[in-house]
């Protein structure tokens, strides 16, 4: 596997950002983790909110302080991406969790994702958490697997009102 490490959003990472954007836009599949949906258009702009929004600064109604990373390799390619929630609300204590996260499709299968969750969790320590909720839905059998690869102990599912089940596991820090 390459080298890879966590960097926070960056102007010098707009190309390769970018390329992974439209790549996921492309795929069709729903943007995960959820800062990943936002415009890039403006993109210095897009890399302030998400500074912002990691001090808890102009966050809409009901939303928490979240860090983001980019997952890169060596040559600096976005990989995936991660949004670290630094506290908990009802919702996300039942279907969001602290860590969500998502590796670009062309990477996946890889391993990418179990590093980027280890990666995640020391990042999350760092920030006061010591105990973190990740979650995925249950027919996500490469998130669960990812998820346990990285101690996740199993908590009560949550039912969503669609039916949708979402696992839910603990990793102590």
């Amino acid at each position: 596997m390459r080298a890879l490490k966590l960097v926070e959003p960056s102007i010098e990472l707009e190309e390769s950002y970018l390329c992974f954007y439209k790549e996921w836009k492309e795929s069709g599949e729903p943007m995960i983790p959820w800062v990943i949906g936002k415009d890039p258009t403006d993109f210095p702009s897009m890399v302030d909110n998400l500074h912002k929004e990691a001090k808890g600064i102009d966050l809409p109604e009901g939303f928490v302080p979240g860090s983001t990373y980019w997952l890169v390799d060596q040559e600096n390619k976005v990989i995936g991406a991660v949004n670290i929630r630094h506290t908990l609300t009802e919702p996300l204590r039942n279907a969001g969790g602290h860590i969500g996260y998502g590796i670009r499709p062309s990477e996946r299968r890889k391993g990418y994702a179990t590093e980027l969750l280890r990666l995640s969790l020391l990042k999350s320590k760092e920030l006061g958490i010591t105990n973190a909720l990740v979650v995925c839905d249950e027919i996500n059998t490469g998130s669960m697997k990812t998820i346990l690869n990285n101690g996740g102990q199993e908590d009560e599912d949550f039912i969503e009102e669609d039916g949708n089940v979402v696992k839910r596991y603990w990793i102590e820090l």
